[in-house]
This record gives structure tokens, sequence and C-alpha cells, in this order.
């Protein structure tokens, strides 16, 4: 690989990077939030039930069933932001990859 295309790919993949942080807070951001917006509905859920006077022993999994929906987002968000950690993860053994190659071709 010639020392110029190198330098491009290298440029390249610290610019993603940077960007990749950015979205990792935006993920990581998306994430908090969903676990509150559950976390919220799932305590006045609860309170409710227990103003209806439901069994005490229902009362968790009903709850929890009724707010399927705000775990599932909870669930997606939590998956998302870990798909993007990988993402990073991944982008940062190739720049360091790139760099190896880059000192080696400077050093020829």
């Amino acid at each position: 690989m010639e020392l110029h295309k190198l330098t491009h790919e290298l440029h390249q993949s610290s610019k993603r990077l940077s960007q990749g942080a950015n979205e990792i807070f935006n993920s990581a951001k998306e994430k908090a939030e969903a676990e509150q917006a559950y976390r919220v509905a799932l305590a006045k859920e609860i309170m409710r039930l227990k103003e209806e006077k439901m069994p005490a022993t229902l009362i968790n999994d009903v709850a929890r069933g009724n707010c399927a929906d705000l775990k599932y987002e909870r669930d997606l968000s939590e998956v998302k932001y870990q798909a993007s950690r990988e993402a990073l993860n991944s982008l940062q053994a190739q720049v360091s990859a790139l760099q190896t190659i880059l000192k080696y071709q400077e050093s020829i």
C-alpha cells in the first residue's frame, strides 16, 4: 500500500472515530432516557394496580406486562448502544493497524 493512500485511509478512519464518539454519546443518552421512561411508567403502573386492590402477588407481573412496550424500547436502546460500542472498538482496531503499517512503511 502506498504511503499517500495509507495516510488518507488513516485520516478518514480518524474522522469516523470522531463521528463514532458523538454517536456513542447519543446512543448512551437514548439508552438512559428509555430506562428512565420505563422505570417511571412501571412505578406509576404498580401504584395504579395497588390502588385498584390487585393482589400483591400479581402486581409486579401485571405491571411489567402493561409496560412491555417501554421495556422493549429500553432493551432495543441497550442493544443499539452495545452495537455502537462494538463498532467503535472495531474502528479503533483498524486505526491501530493502519498506524502500525504506516510506521513500518516510514521505516523502510
